[in-house]
């Protein structure tokens, strides 16, 4: 009688199934974030489960299955969107060159970050009310870009009274921060190029005046 043999078991099967269900949870959950990040962008600022999975070509059980509610699913956005926009809170050179040039590269970096995470920075202002999570990041962010004003024009701010600096550099932070920007943009419905010439029009009067 001729003997049996039998394939040996393949040891990786397991790990392997592992790997696809992780590599579908992944797409699935990158799916969901990023269906959100849509309807942001249509300004739909606070999207239910049901419109996010009908996006996202999922169930809304599923959408629960990677998020346990509808807070940790808009603080997950929110974080995904400002991970993608890190590098554009750079500022190059910083508070280098002469005081146009410095103000021509502030204004395009402020403009630059608007254009990608406008949709998100509006969710995160209307989240930031009630949710402290979001609020605590919001806030460090806001300090983070008030320093790089602060750095970029140094020159001009330490040359002033400690009062007058102070002032202005409240007024410049605020011209510049992301809620003047979407007035300008938004609700005025100015070109990107019409606001920059009118934000830095405004910032060498502040810093010269």
């Amino acid at each position: 009688m001729a003997a049996v043999t039998t394939a040996p078991e393949d040891a990786t099967a397991p790990e392997r199934a592992v790997d696809g269900r992780s590599a579908i949870r992944d797409r699935n959950r990158d799916a969901v974030l990023d269906a959100v990040l849509d309807l942001f962008s249509e300004d739909n600022l606070s999207p239910g489960p049901e419109e996010v999975a009908e996006r996202a070509g999922l169930s809304v059980r599923s959408v629960y299955r990677y998020f346990e509610d509808h807070d940790a699913l808009s603080r997950a956005a929110i974080e995904r969107q400002l991970e993608r926009v890190g590098p554009l809170l750079l500022l190059p050179a910083i508070g280098e060159g002469a005081l146009d040039e410095r103000i021509a590269r502030f204004v395009e970096a402020r403009l630059r970050l608007q254009a990608a995470a406008g949709p998100a920075l509006r969710a995160t202002r209307i989240r930031a009310t009630f949710d402290p999570v979001v609020r605590d990041q919001f806030d460090a962010d806001r300090i983070r870009l008030r320093e790089q004003v602060e750095r970029q024009f140094a020159p001009e701010l330490t040359a002033m009274a400690p009062d007058r600096a102070r002032a202005r550099l409240a007024a410049v932070d605020a011209l510049s921060a992301f809620e003047s920007l979407d007035r300008y943009l938004v609700h005025l419905g100015l070109e990107p190029g019409e606001a920059g010439v009118l934000l830095a029009d405004a910032l060498c009067a502040l810093l010269t005046g």
